[in-house]
């Protein structure tokens, strides 16, 4: 009668002990790594610069009457394999040469040519805006076009623009694995000013301490206008470029009206212990700023931030201490 007391006191412990073990084995990991602590942001860079008296001014270019925007639901899906280049016809002005064309709203623009010259592909809507600005009214718009998944073509004779288009939404991006960087979408007098569409362009308005861009010598407020040679014609491609994985990169940027080129390396996150656990015997536990150890089922524990700590044995016996709401008074 003992042993079978016994055996099952045993089996209850080993249920226990492999509960144990099978809630560790199957406790979820982050999705995504936590947001880097070190990344700074001039609150002076927060705010769009305010130059649309210098936007107006502008040369107009030339008008279709095809307002284009992007061919996917965000810009984030250009950086997703196999995501289709083009840019989507979201308005055709009633009259207009678009409309004399035959565009229709919905159509996906796959290429665009200025007269005899070579078709450049589409991926952007800011590369549709810059071949308005190029273009010499008169001067026919080659286009190729999706409708329906089928592939056609037409020809634009744009007209001269009587007034600037609405302003664009700027943009705020974030890269945290390779660079520690925060990108906004350039103004249109700042595109322009590096020779790109309204909407190409990114700015950078954050910076890790440890970026290796920051270590090459980039600075908030500069441009960057081309990575590894290709132009930057949406912040989003500045991210593609990064995460493709490249050993260094060709930065070109614009500061003060100067054009400048720089080689950067990439940088990868750093690794750390979060946990270590050894059921009812002994577990660790590191997130940011807390830290938290305990032993044979909190029979002694010991928590710590950066603000406090506290130590827990017998599970009822505990003290601390932590930072008071004021600072030491310094003596001379």
């Amino acid at each position: 009668m003992m042993e079978s007391s016994v055996c099952r006191s045993s089996a209850r412990l080993a249920a226990l002990l492999s509960a144990a073990l099978l809630t560790a084995c199957v406790s979820q990991l982050p999705h995504e790594p936590p947001p880097l602590a070190d990344v700074e942001e001039p609150l002076e860079l927060f705010a769009e610069p305010d130059d649309e008296s210098a936007r107006v001014a502008l040369p107009l270019g030339c008008f279709t009457g095809c307002v284009a925007g992007e061919a996917r639901d965000s810009l984030e899906a250009l950086l997703e394999e196999g995501s289709v280049a083009g840019v989507a016809v979201q308005q055709v002005v009633e009259n207009s040469p678009a409309d004399v064309a035959g565009l229709k709203p919905g159509d996906l623009l796959l290429e665009v040519a200025i007269g005899d010259g070579e078709p450049h592909a589409l991926r952007t809507a800011s590369e549709w805006r810059k071949a308005e600005l190029e273009v010499a009214a008169g001067t026919p718009l080659r286009v190729a076009f999706d409708r329906a998944n089928r592939r056609t073509s037409t020809t634009i004779t744009p007209v001269p623009r009587v007034r600037a288009p609405a302003r664009q939404e700027v943009r705020r991006v974030r890269e945290e694995e390779r660079i520690g960087v925060v990108l906004r979408t350039a103004t249109e007098v700042e595109a322009r000013g590096a020779g790109l569409g309204p909407g190409g362009g990114a700015v950078i308005v954050g910076l890790s301490r440890r970026s290796p861009w920051r270590a090459a010598g980039l600075r908030f407020g500069d441009l960057v206008a081309a990575v590894d040679g290709r132009a930057v014609t949406a912040p989003e491609l500045v991210l593609e470029r990064i995460r493709e994985g490249q050993e260094k990169l060709v930065v070109d940027f614009v500061r003060d009206g100067a054009r400048s080129s720089v080689a950067t390396g990439l940088t990868q996150r750093a690794q750390t212990t979060r946990e270590f656990s050894i059921p009812v015997l002994f577990s660790y536990e590191s997130e940011r700023g807390r830290r938290e150890t305990s032993v044979l089922l909190g029979l002694f524990g010991h928590q710590r931030t950066r603000a406090a700590w506290r130590v827990t044995i017998l599970w009822f016996i505990r003290f601390g201490r932590g930072d008071a709401d004021a600072l030491l008074e310094v003596r001379s």
